[in-house]
C-alpha cells in the first residue's frame, strides 16, 4: 500500500500522493445519469455532503439508484430526494421528505438487514454499482481513512467500479484512532471473525482500494446533520426502571453473566435514555461492555463515569454537543472506542460468541409477541429494519422495549395482530413497557398472549385485549385470532 498509514499515529496531513483533487460539481459531473451510487453513511453521520448537494442544483434529467447501509443526512434524504434524482433507494430513509417519497412510491425503496448489505451488494446481485461516494478525513492514492461511520463502506468501495472520496476538514484526523476496518474473506471461503473481544482490534485504521478506481477528490469543512435526542419522560424512566430490574434478575439467574455483561440498544431517544439510567444499576463487579452498531451520548457518559469497559460499534451517532466532547478528547476515547464495519459490528457469529443482550425498540408489539419497527398501520414506512433483526435474530437475550401507548395515550401500542412483521414471535424474548416486563421465553402462544396484556399494555386497553383474546381461542389453533376484528382495531 503506498503510503497508506500502519496506524493512526502515522497519520499527518490530509492529502497523500498524486490525487485527482476538483470541485464538488466536476465530481458529481462524472456520476451517469442513471448510475447506482453506493454511499457512505451510517447513524446520520460520515455521509458524503457536497456531492449529493451539487447532484442536487445540477440541472440533468437524473435517474439514480441510491443505495447507503445507514441513515445519512439532509443534504442526500432531503435534498437530493427533493431534486427528483432519486429513482431507487436502500437501504434505511432518516428524514420525511424520503418517507414521504417512500409511501407515495416516487421512490422505489428496498429495505434489508444492515449485516447483510454489504455482502449483497458485493455478491448478491442487489445492485450492479457504478461508483462509490465516501467521506473521509484523509485519502492516498490507494486508501483512505473514514469518518465518523464505517457500515457497509469497505464492502461498497470494492463493489463499485469507480470511487469519490469527500476529504472532510471538519471531522478531526484523531477519528484514525477509532478505526478497525477488518474485510472478512469473499463466500464460499469465508473463514470466522477472529475477534476475541469487543475491545480487540483486528484491522487497520484506513479503507484500501484500487488506485485505478479513484476519480476524484473534493475537499469540505461541512458538519454532520447530528442527531437530536429528547429529554427522557416519565414513560422513558419507567421502562428503564423495569429494565434494570430484569437484568439485575438475569444476571443473578444465568451463568452466561457470571464475569461480563455485553449490552446493544436501539438508536434513539429511548435507546439513549435507557443507556443513561443504566448508569445506576449495580452489576455487582461485572465487566460491562457495549457490542452494537451505534455510539450514543449515553455511552460517553458510561464512559467517562468508569461503568463501561469498551464500546464497540459502526457509527458515532452522536448530539452535535457530543460529537464536540469526543472529537475535543478523541485520543482518550479512542482507548476504549472501536468501529468496525456493519459486516463486523452485527455479525451473527460475534453477536452470539459474546452473548449480548440485545435492546431495541418498536412501533408496536401484537399479543404472540410479534415486532413491527416499521410500517405504521401495516402500510406506510418510518425508516427501515437497520440492524434490529441482527440482534433480535441472534442475541442471548433479546428485549423489544417501547412505551405501551403513544399521542398521550390514545393509541395502543400492544395489538390484537400487526400486520407487518419484521421481527416474528421466535426472536425476541422479553417484551418491557413502563408497565412491567413480560418475559416470554418457554411460553406457549396463549400464554405468551396473557403475559404481554397483563404486564405490559395499557391498563385502559386490557379489558379490550382480554376480551379478544377470550373470544379468539373459542375459533380454536395454536395461535387463535379474529383476523377481521383484529383489522378493525382502533385501541
Amino acid at each position: 500500500m503506498s503510503g497508506a498509514p500502519t496506524d493512526a499515529d502515522a497519520l499527518d496531513g490530509r492529502l497523500h500522493g498524486d490525487l485527482p483533487v476538483t470541485d464538488a460539481g466536476s465530481a458529481a459531473a462524472i456520476v451517469a445519469d442513471d448510475a447506482t451510487v453506493l454511499t457512505s453513511g451510517f447513524g446520520s453521520v460520515g455521509y458524503p455532503k457536497l456531492v449529493p448537494l451539487a447532484l442536487a442544483d445540477s440541472d440533468r434529467d437524473l435517474s439514480l439508484t441510491l443505495v447507503s447501509s445507514g441513515n445519512v443526512g439532509e443534504e442526500i434524504d432531503v435534498s437530493l430526494v427533493e431534486s427528483g434524482a432519486v429513482a431507487r433507494r436502500s437501504t434505511y430513509q432518516s428524514s420525511s421528505v424520503a418517507r414521504a417519497a417512500t409511501n407515495d412510491r416516487e421512490v422505489a425503496f428496498t429495505d434489508r438487514n444492515a449485516s447483510a448489505i454489504g455482502d449483497e451488494v458485493q455478491y448478491g446481485g442487489m445492485v450492479d454499482p457504478d461508483v462509490a461516494v465516501v467521506e473521509a478525513v484523509a485519502v492516498g492514492e490507494d486508501w483512505f481513512v473514514p469518518s465518523t461511520s464505517l457500515g457497509a463502506t469497505p464492502a461498497f468501495v470494492e463493489a463499485a467500479d469507480e470511487l469519490i472520496v469527500e476529504v472532510n476538514r471538519a471531522q478531526p484526523l484523531g477519528l484514525a484512532a477509532l478505526h478497525d476496518v477488518h474485510r472478512p474473506d469473499a463466500p464460499p471461503d469465508r473463514g470466522p471473525i477472529p475477534l476475541s473481544g469487543p475491545g480487540d482490534r483486528i484491522g487497520t485504521a484506513h479503507v484500501a482500494f484500487d488506485p485505478g478506481k479513484l476519480v476524484a477528490v473534493v475537499e469540505t469543512d461541512r458538519p454532520d446533520s447530528t442527531y437530536t435526542f429528547r429529554d427522557p419522560t416519565d414513560d422513558d424512566l419507567a421502562i428503564a426502571a423495569n429494565l434494570g430490574t430484569f437484568l439485575a434478575a438475569e444476571m443473578e439467574r444465568s451463568p452466561a453473566f457470571e464475569d461480563a455483561v455485553h449490552l446493544q440498544f436501539g438508536v434513539g431517544s429511548l435507546g439513549n435514555a435507557l443507556m443513561g439510567e443504566l448508569m445506576d444499576l449495580e452489576f455487582g463487579g461485572r465487566d460491562v461492555v457495549y457490542f452494537g452498531e451505534l455510539i450514543q451520548d449515553g455511552l460517553l457518559d458510561m464512559l467517562d463515569a468508569g461503568r463501561l469497559e469498551c464500546a464497540s460499534a459502526t457509527s458515532l451517532a452522536l448530539t452535535a454537543e457530543g460529537q464536540e466532547r469526543l472529537f475535543a478528547d478523541v485520543e482518550r476515547y479512542a482507548e476504549d472506542v472501536v468501529l468496525r464495519p456493519a459486516d463486523v459490528s452485527n455479525h451473527a457469529g460475534l453477536i452470539d460468541r459474546f452473548g449480548v443482550v440485545g435492546v431495541n425498540s418498536a412501533i408496536e408489539v401484537d399479543v404472540y409477541g410479534n415486532v413491527n419497527s416499521t410500517h405504521v398501520g401495516g402500510t406506510r414506512m418510518i425508516n427501515g429494519v437497520g440492524g434490529s433483526a441482527d440482534y433480535n435474530r441472534n442475541s442471548l437475550v433479546t428485549v423489544c422495549a417501547l412505551p405501551s401507548t403513544l399521542k398521550g395515550g390514545e393509541v395502543s401500542r400492544v395489538v390484537p395482530m400487526t400486520f407487518h412483521v419484521d421481527h416474528t414471535e421466535h426472536d425476541v424474548d422479553v417484551f418491557v413497557t413502563e408497565q412491567g416486563v413480560a418475559d416470554v421465553r418457554g411460553r406457549s402462544p396463549v400464554e405468551c398472549a396473557q403475559l404481554i396484556i397483563e404486564q405490559c399494555a395499557h391498563p385502559d386497553v386490557r379489558p379490550d385485549l382480554r376480551a379478544y383474546l377470550r373470544d379468539a381461542r373459542e375459533g380454536g389453533g395454536h395461535i387463535p385470532h379474529d383476523v377481521k376484528r383484529a383489522a378493525e382495531w382502533d385501541g
